[in-house]
């Protein structure tokens, strides 16, 4: 690849017709219908129903996966698979934080589920308003390369950085701005009001805290869209895998939620893990772009990419569950205060 081009798989429309296009997309919109229709009456969902939807959006993937391979052949298949699990274990890192923004707004547990729906909106629609503008960077050379390669690296040491000193994802309500901005201009209820968002007091508009929490979510899911989007680009650079990797991943995160409420918690590596993850494909986008100006430049292929992200999350998934029960043990080996004073205290 000579300076100032790209490969055919960016500079072209890529692999998909426009009949597969308005198909994927007239899919993807029944989908969120349904979850709307799901969510219409508030409930709180339990585990058999979370861990029901969440193996039917894994299958989609798998099924799509097999689909692209029988058609397309062995190395589309393979992009979109590894695409797909850099975007799924990004967006459980997403979770983390919805979980902090429902705790933080005191969301009841029977209006999660539309938060959470109006979440995966919103992401979904950042991620194509990203992925349009990625394509068109990647269209005016491969500069785009280098830029995704630096923001990756440099967001990698960032979550690094805050991993190593144990500080996981946090939330300052009155800190974000939009959230200030709302309060500053519209009154805000007292209470929650069901599924409404916003409602009539004493003949002036005021929005409830669902509002805010549903602002606050979407504020959020552009800071996850700039790293999401160049990290996918690090795997193929056809926009409508991009496109599609992205959808899947996003759309079983509803259910996923409540399936890893609790063990998400317990995932203490798992920032290590995105770190290591991001920094490896924002090289990964460095060499692409340097091969494309000098030959001898090896590049990363995607079987190896796909083996490298997979050995990284199963290695923090491990050693996070080792160092919960190496905790749980120190805890249960430490004497309660009644025993210390009880052994300090001679003839007790």
């Amino acid at each position: 690849m000579s300076p100032g081009t790209i490969s055919a798989a960016s500079g072209q429309a890529g692999i998909a017709s426009m009949a597969l296009w308005s198909i994927t997309v007239a899919v993807l919109i029944l989908l969120l219908a349904i979850d709307i229709v799901l969510t219409r009456r508030p409930h709180e969902v339990h585990m058999r129903e979370a861990v029901g939807w969440s193996v039917f959006y894994l299958a989609l993937p798998v099924a799509f996966g097999a689909y692209l391979w029988g058609v397309f052949g062995g190395t589309t298949a393979a992009e979109f698979f590894t695409g797909y699990v850099v975007e799924k274990s990004l967006s459980v890192d997403n979770l983390f934080v919805f979980m902090l923004l429902l705790a933080a707004f005191a969301v009841p547990s029977d209006l999660v589920q539309r938060v959470l729906l109006y979440g995966i909106v919103g992401a979904l629609v950042l991620r194509v308003v990203f992925i349009a503008l990625g394509a068109a960077a990647l269209r005016s050379g491969t500069w785009a390369f280098l830029l995704f390669g630096a923001i990756l690296i440099v967001t990698a040491g960032k979550v690094w950085a805050e991993a190593r000193k144990g500080e996981g994802p946090k939330v300052d309500i009155d800190a974000m701005r939009s959230v200030r901005l709302l309060r500053r201009f519209v009154p805000v209820t007292g209470d929650y009001r069901g599924f409404r968002l916003v409602v009539r007091e004493q003949g002036h508009l005021a929005i409830t805290p669902l509002a805010l929490a549903t602002v606050a979510v979407f504020a959020t899911d552009i800071v996850f869209a700039v790293d999401s989007v160049p990290a996918v680009y690090g795997v193929t650079e056809d926009p409508f895998l991009v496109f599609v990797t992205n959808a899947f991943a996003l759309l079983g995160l509803r259910a996923l939620y409540f399936v890893l409420q609790g063990a998400l918690m317990r995932l203490r590596h798992l920032n290590h893990g995105l770190a290591i993850i991001l920094a490896f494909i924002g090289v990964k986008l460095v060499l692409h772009w340097a091969h494309g100006i000098w030959a001898w430049v090896p590049e990363i292929p995607t079987a190896a990419s796909l083996g490298v992200i997979v050995a990284v999350l199963l290695t923090v998934t491990l050693t996070s569950l080792r160092a919960g029960r190496a905790g749980r043990a120190d805890r249960q080996a430490e004497p309660s205060a009644e025993e210390a004073g009880n052994r300090s205290v001679p003839g007790s």
